[in-house]
């Protein structure tokens, strides 16, 4: 949970109590249980907003969907996919590609550089 372990959370417990003391901390742990439900239904609320706004093709949209580290893992997913698809089955090579012999180089375009 966030990156905080069992030790750290007992110390910040402790010094809730000190702060706070032991008679309002259940009316301030109520007023942020109270809040992570009112963002948790916001953020909810929002998702199927955009899910309804952007149509039928993005129903399985999620909102950390629309993180760009994760669309760029995606993208790269899918194209290595694509290349993983363009291989012929049974390990040969498609009919456009062939080996290179020792020795020999390859191809060079000087009008593509």
């Amino acid at each position: 949970m966030f990156g905080i372990g069992f030790g750290e959370l007992v110390v910040i417990a402790f010094l809730a109590v000190l702060v706070f003391g032991p008679d309002r901390l259940p009316d301030l742990a109520k007023q942020a249980g109270q809040m992570a439900r009112k963002l948790r239904s916001f953020a909810n609320n929002t998702r199927d907003e955009l899910r309804s706004e952007l149509g039928p093709e993005y129903a399985d949209l999620e909102l950390r969907d629309l993180d760009p580290r994760v669309l760029v893992r995606k993208h790269i997913a899918d194209a290595l996919a694509e290349d993983d698809d363009d291989d012929v089955p049974g390990g040969k090579q498609a009919p456009d590609r062939r080996v290179l012999e020792a020795g020999e180089r390859p191809p060079y375009d000087l009008e593509a550089t």
